[in-house]
């Protein structure tokens, strides 16, 4: 009996350790997906132009001073770098490991920024004193506005848009839900120039039949932490507005020929843990197709 007691407790402590590690690597091992994105209107000056997408860092650090995840961004040899949102958490009390990876890629790279939630959720005057410290590193935060690309005489729009957070379905907001529709993102940004290929930085994918009829080529977005724990076959299992395997958990979906990018972001977020679901670093390479 004794032995028996012995081995059965030897195999729980044996899948219980397993699992552990699994959880630890699912975690901290940084996982890089690239995507090739072409189009006709990606003018051929910009053919091979390469981008990272950073989402959902929650503060989060790989390493001492993020240098993990810096090592990984430069060994990527990017043009560009977006952050979609949350890089940072409402309940802070400091954003020192945000700042530090700011200030380095800001001294190297293009650096691009739109809000989430969580930095909406933030304090008025918090929200303002972060926004501030981070464009003093180097990052240009996209305040629903429209900056251009340049390459030689060429250009690429590139536009960054937030939506209050009535219009996220959160359990904190739900009462005061709203549909977010084609007339609130004209509202918000203004027209888009479709005749330029335009590419729109926003955190939450929910709404990207309406990004696509406005008219941006590729939409690049994060949030909902690609489903937090990722099924074989049937992807993320849940989205922060606590629906069941959401449509958009990352990955690239396409709608009339326009796309959406979604990433599975760094960060665990308050649900604390992923599982079968790497912290993912997105790179894009567009390309002019003729």
């Amino acid at each position: 009996m004794e032995k028996k007691r012995n081995s059965f407790l030897r195999k729980v402590l044996i899948k219980t350790a397993s699992a552990a590690s699994s959880l630890f690597i699912e975690n901290h091992l940084l996982q890089v997906t690239e995507y090739r994105i072409a189009s006709q209107k990606i003018p051929t000056v910009f053919d091979g132009f390469k981008i990272v997408q950073l989402s959902d860092l929650h503060s989060k650090s790989f390493g001492r001073g993020n240098a993990r995840l810096i090592q990984k961004i430069n060994t990527a040899n990017s043009d560009l770098i977006v952050m979609t949102g949350d890089m940072v958490t409402r309940s802070d009390t400091n954003h020192n490991e945000f700042y530090h990876l700011a200030e380095t890629l800001g001294r190297k790279y293009p650096c691009y920024y739109v809000v989430g939630n969580h930095e909406l959720d933030m304090d008025h005057d918090k929200l303002k004193a972060f926004l501030s410290r981070a464009a003093s590193l180097g990052v240009h935060v996209l305040d629903n506005t429209c900056t251009e690309l340049h390459r030689e005489d060429q250009i690429i729009r590139l536009y960054g848009m937030w939506f209050p957070l009535n219009y996220y379905k959160e359990a904190k907001h739900s009462l005061k839900h709203e549909q977010f529709e084609y007339m609130d993102m004209r509202r918000a940004i203004g027209d888009c120039d479709t005749n330029q290929y335009g590419i729109l930085l926003t955190h939450n994918p929910l709404s990207f039949p309406v990004y696509a009829d406005w008219g941006a080529d590729l939409t690049l977005c994060g949030h909902v932490h690609g489903g937090m724990i990722r099924l074989p076959f049937l992807g993320g299992l849940l989205s922060p507005e606590r629906e069941f395997f959401p449509k958009y958990s990352g990955g690239l979906y396409e709608r009339n020929g326009r796309k959406l990018l979604v990433s599975r972001g760094l960060g665990s977020g308050l649900f604390g843990a992923r599982i079968f679901n790497c912290p993912e670093i997105v790179i894009i390479t567009i390309c002019h197709e003729d």
